[in-house]
């Protein structure tokens, strides 16, 4: 079989390193191994998919960010104005939701944002696996980290386990870049290898009396039981991942270690501050797969011009002073935005950048937060492949919204994953986007 020879072998993982900054190569010849067979060339010349969600607790104001026209020669709306410089990048969606998901309050609809569980919140509610950890299941990537779970503020993340478990999530971008690119000491990753040592064997204990206690319960208590076992089977198995892991070094990287802004009201440089470690992450390709919870505060943010409490003026009963200061954060929040998707588009790889092999999503769980309304929700696809620039209306508008979860199979297909369903679909596919 033919090979490739005659190559010095150069990390994909390669850096640029001078003045205290590292930029990313892109992809070259030489970072193909030194025998290569064609299958290898062809599998390195294939830039890993990829998936990042963030949603956005109060929503946006619809008039502010959907255009009344379709297609690609809308005119841009306040909000997409700031957008401008990578319009050719995504496509806003409109005419989306998850049907029934009033539950315990205005808010709890966030809890279903990726798992389209009807009701969420209210008595007998259990929650089903979110849209990024079946990606992870059905893709398993080879990778430091499955996925990131990530909050600007808050310990609970937007991921569920299969078992409807809300999977923890890191709000400290200090303890994010450590755990990406800082090598511990021999005496720390050996204290780390004994502590995943010890975590698997208490597991192994609470297993073995877990197999003993179900025989004796009752049918409602083992199917309580059971989720519980669920929950303890996903654990091992983290922490096999993450003893594999342990000792392969991590990407090498020139960047002090960022620091994490103390000011929760900072709210956009904190935003900042996370998206930045996103990009390094997936760049990097420490992992694959993120959701971000983003910011949202009852207080006033330290936006200029915003004096009022960031929920208050969500609740702004169509108030015209209100919708004012209200837009002065979104209009920051969508600068950040563009920020975010410059940084993503300006990162090269094979065939592309990193934005155009992710499959990004910038949504809310409320369309219209004055009212706590969970349907036509805001939908800002960016990257994956897909043919943007344009407003794709996918759906009626109120209760003959299309669904959601279409938009998922679509893009899992999109990943290479084999899919018919998930969550409330009912499709394959958003009407209008190719």
């Amino acid at each position: 079989m033919p090979t490739f020879l005659n190559k010095k072998h150069l990390s994909r993982r390669t850096f640029l390193r001078g003045a205290g900054a590292a930029v990313a190569l892109p992809w070259l010849e030489a970072m193909l191994p030194a025998v290569a067979t064609r299958a290898q060339a062809a599998a390195a010349l294939t830039p890993p998919k990829r998936f990042v969600a963030v949603n956005y607790g109060l929503g946006f104001h619809g008039p502010n960010l959907f255009p009344t026209e379709t297609g690609a020669g809308y005119k841009p709306t306040p909000y997409l104005e700031a957008l401008a410089e990578v319009r050719a990048k995504f496509s806003v969606i409109s005419g989306l939701s998850h049907p029934d998901q009033n539950g315990a309050n205005g808010h709890t609809s966030e809890m279903t944002i990726l798992t389209a569980a009807k009701h969420p919140g209210l008595p007998g509610f259990k929650n089903s696996i979110s849209f990024d950890q079946y990606l992870v299941e059905k893709l398993v990537p080879d990778v430091r980290f499955p996925s990131l779970q990530l909050s600007v503020g808050g310990n609970d993340s937007l991921s569920w386990s299969a078992a409807g478990v809300n999977l923890p999530a890191e709000q400290s971008p200090e303890k994010i870049f450590k755990q990406l690119f800082v090598n511990g000491t021999k005496s720390e990753v050996y204290n780390q290898l004994a502590e995943l040592k010890r975590g698997r064997s208490i597991l192994d204990t609470v297993n073995e009396r877990a197999r003993a206690l179900h025989k004796t319960l009752g049918a409602r208590d083992q199917e309580k039981f059971d989720q519980y076992l669920t929950s303890v089977r996903e654990l091992e198995t983290r922490l096999q991942a993450s003893a594999a892991w342990a000792e392969k070094p991590k990407p090498a990287i020139e960047r002090e270690v960022p620091k994490d802004i103390p000011d929760r009201l900072e709210v956009m440089a904190r935003s900042r501050l996370m998206h930045e470690m996103i990009v390094l992450a997936l760049q990097s390709d420490s992992t694959r797969i993120i959701t971000l919870k983003a910011s949202a505060t009852n207080d006033v943010p330290k936006i200029p011009g915003v004096d009022t409490g960031w929920h208050d003026l969500s609740h702004h009963g169509q108030d015209e002073q209100k919708i004012e200061e209200l837009a002065k954060i979104e209009r920051a929040e969508f600068g950040e935005i563009n920020h975010f998707l410059k940084l993503l588009d300006s990162a090269k790889e094979a065939g592309g950048t990193v934005l155009d092999h992710t499959n990004l999503i910038f949504t809310s769980n409320l369309g219209n937060a004055s009212n706590h309304s969970w349907r036509d929700l805001p939908v800002v696809l960016a990257g994956g492949g897909f043919k943007h620039g344009g407003h794709v209306m996918a759906g009626p508008s109120g209760h003959d919204n299309a669904r959601y979860c279409n938009l998922f199979v679509q893009i899992a297909r999109r990943m290479e994953v084999d899919v018919e369903a998930f969550g409330s679909s009912n499709g394959t596919s958003v009407a209008g986007l190719s």
